[in-house]
């Protein structure tokens, strides 16, 4: 009996796995260690954008194609947001992350412009307090999928970078 279980099992693994919302694998990143990233972004947050409409405009495009919206929350000044910037350019993340989500990068600043936009998913305090880069993931509709993980990022630059593939792609679908 015991084995027939474990057959059983066995067999429905691969099923679970590939229902589940988190099956999809991060890609292979060619980098080993964040020394060997090139940084070719060293101001990823345009401080002049119109935050509202560019977040906006991520969610009527995510209705229209099924994606997931990804909101990069950070400031030009913090060294884990670069980091995590110029690694989402590798081209091996980049069209990864392009095939599941409408990704926006907005400016808050130094804690202290654009709030708005994580306070509509109800992020206010918690921005201050876990620090940048944040990272809000939304279904085309708002529902906020990584409600209690948006600064898991927050130490970019002392994380592996397929480890940090793999934390974003989690978050696809």
């Amino acid at each position: 009996m015991k084995r027939r279980t474990m057959l059983l099992t066995l067999a429905v693994l691969p099923l679970v796995a590939a229902c589940s919302p988190r099956a999809t694998h991060a890609p292979r990143v060619g980098i080993d260690q964040l020394a060997q990233l090139p940084i070719v972004e060293r101001t990823p947050y345009d401080v002049d954008a119109d935050a509202n409409a560019a977040v906006d405009a991520a969610f009527a495009r995510a209705r229209a194609n099924g994606k997931r919206v990804m909101i990069d929350l950070g400031g030009n000044w913090c060294g884990d947001c670069i980091v995590l910037a110029n690694l989402m350019q590798l081209p091996e993340l980049k069209g990864f992350l392009a095939s599941h989500f409408e990704i926006v990068s907005v400016d808050v600043g130094r804690f202290d412009k654009n709030l708005q936009i994580p306070a509509r998913f109800g992020v206010t305090d918690r921005l201050k307090s876990g620090g940048v880069p944040a990272i809000i993931v939304a279904e085309p509709d708002g529902t906020f999928v990584n409600r209690n993980d948006i600064s898991a990022l927050e130490d970019a630059r002392h994380m592996t970078p397929q480890a940090i593939a793999d934390w974003l792609a989690q978050w696809s679908k």
